[in-house]
């Protein structure tokens, strides 16, 4: 148990103690963007279930690869919120409660709606890519997924997981959320998990630019370190502040 409670303060010690004192100085005050991010899923749940309110959120919300390239692009913010029909909607509420809660803590809430931007950009660009390649290339996909409507958190909450968590250095962490996206291509190769893994390496090379931002940006800076000064574990890099 003692080696089990130090493997554990090692991969998440740090990420504990920025989220733990935000949270308990200021509640949910502390991730505000978070807040209004679950009431928007809910609310589009909501109105996607009626007769009256699901062809609106279709038409603001709902990609296809078969849709124009200018129309998938301005659907896609807001596909973020838009919970998949199939799927139910208290897993969608609770990941973006949970990783998007904790991403806002530590990263602030522009870097984090930047990087579940890029995440779920990257899926939705890839299912084009995909069905142009077809179903026989490697990383190819059927004519059918075109019409596959593609909405919800997923791919957003696995690019926020993985870039948290290499960015506190729980790289165990980050190396099990992405074994267990390539598993579920292997188990179940669908659209989603395709576009997971788009997300994935979308992300990658936003942890390999900020890598090469701060090892460059160290390079300038004078070698002496300030007294009292502290930097976060693992990556080198300093925890962001919000």
């Amino acid at each position: 148990m003692r080696t089990l409670a130090r493997w554990a303060h090692a991969e998440w010690g740090l990420l504990y103690v920025t989220v733990r004192e935000p949270l308990l100085k200021r509640s949910l005050r502390a991730a505000p963007m978070t807040f209004w991010a679950v009431c928007l899923t809910a609310l589009l749940q909501y109105v996607q279930n009626r007769p009256w309110g699901y062809q609106f959120v279709q038409n603001v919300g709902a990609v296809r690869a078969e849709d124009p390239l200018g129309l998938a692009l301005l659907r896609t913010p807001l596909s973020l919120f838009v919970p998949a029909l199939d799927l139910p909607v208290w897993g969608a509420l609770a990941q973006i409660l949970l990783v998007f809660g904790i991403a806002e803590i530590c990263l602030g809430w522009w870097r984090t709606l930047t990087i579940a931007y890029v995440a779920t950009l990257a899926g939705t660009l890839y299912a084009r890519l995909g069905i142009a390649l077809g179903p026989h290339a490697p990383f190819g996909l059927p004519w059918t997924d075109a019409q596959v409507v593609d909405t919800g958190p997923s791919a957003a909450v696995v690019g926020l997981a993985v870039f948290v968590a290499w960015r506190y250095g729980a790289y165990v962490t980050a190396g099990a959320v992405t074994v267990a996206m390539v598993a579920e291509v292997l188990i179940k190769e669908n659209l989603a998990g395709k576009e997971h893994l788009a997300a994935l390496m979308a992300v990658g090379t936003l942890c390999l630019l900020a890598a090469a931002r701060h090892r460059y940006g160290r390079r300038l800076r004078p070698r002496h370190r300030w007294p009292g000064s502290r930097t976060g574990r693992g990556s080198g890099l300093p925890p962001i502040q919000s």
